[in-house]
């Protein structure tokens, strides 16, 4: 029996292909072949449908960007005329030089649009603007009030005070003077139930100074003004002076301000 040795040129070897039907295991190297070939055409697609805008956009940026020629025939009547490449137009040559550029309308909005748009823009850039000033304006205005009802509530507080302290000086000063009744009901600290009282049983008599029409101020200011007077004494020095030339000359003044 004869032995053949294997013939690695026949058709056995160089036509052998491998089976890739469904199910079957496919070989590394043919999938990612595939895959390749799969991705170039996908690139093709890509790029041909990209050129398709921009191939246009760009032949038209090259033809605008270059000079005219002798083929334009608008070129040539002007050379003819006399025109020479770089010269303004008109007779004394200080017209315009380069082309009126062109403005393609690429979108689909109307004849206006830009500037319909461009306007609103503009009006609500504005009105963001007035919104932006009129809140700047009331806030700014909020904290002016918000100091001001601070800084009236702390005079408050320091009148009362004040107020408080110079009814306490004048009856000591007056019980010091043998005075037992004071000149009005409120300038002792310790007559105050007592005016409300009288003044709940004898509603409809008259007095010379109301009691609830005088502001704490205003009965510091009288009550100072008393204890100066009568007793030469100043509640912000906390001191009795001798005479009332003694007062004026060592005492700042007769408010609170002038003890700053």
């Amino acid at each position: 029996m004869e032995e053949f040795e294997d013939d690695y040129m026949s058709d056995v070897f160089t036509n052998k292909q491998k089976d890739v039907r469904p199910g079957m295991p496919m070989v590394r190297q043919r999938k990612v072949a595939l895959e390749k070939e799969a991705h170039h055409k996908e690139m093709n697609i890509k790029n041909r449908q990209k050129s398709y805008k921009e191939v246009e956009k760009e032949r038209r940026e090259t033809v605008l960007s270059s000079s005219l020629g002798q083929e334009n025939k608008g070129f040539a009547l002007l050379q003819k005329m006399g025109y020479k490449t770089g010269q303004g137009l008109g007779k004394e040559g200080g017209g315009r030089v380069e082309p009126i550029p062109l403005n393609i309308k690429t979108d689909r909005g109307g004849i206006g649009l830009e500037e319909v748009k461009k306007r609103k823009a503009e009006e609500e850039l504005d009105n963001y603007r007035k919104r932006t000033q009129m809140k700047q304006q009331a806030e700014k205005q909020a904290l002016e009030d918000f100091r001001l009802r601070k800084r009236t509530e702390k005079e408050e507080h320091r009148t009362e005070a004040d107020l408080q302290r110079s009814q306490r000086a004048c009856e000591q000063l007056d019980n010091e003077k043998g005075v037992s009744d004071p000149r009005e009901p409120w300038y002792w600290p310790a007559q105050i139930e007592e005016v409300k009282e009288e003044e709940s049983e004898d509603e409809d008599e008259e007095s010379e100074v109301d009691e609830e029409q005088l502001s704490s101020l205003e009965k510091l200011q009288i009550l100072t003004s008393y204890l100066r007077d009568v007793h030469c004494y100043c509640i912000w020095c906390g001191t009795s002076y001798n005479d009332g030339d003694d007062l004026t000359a060592n005492c700042p003044g007769d408010s609170a301000a002038d003890h700053d």
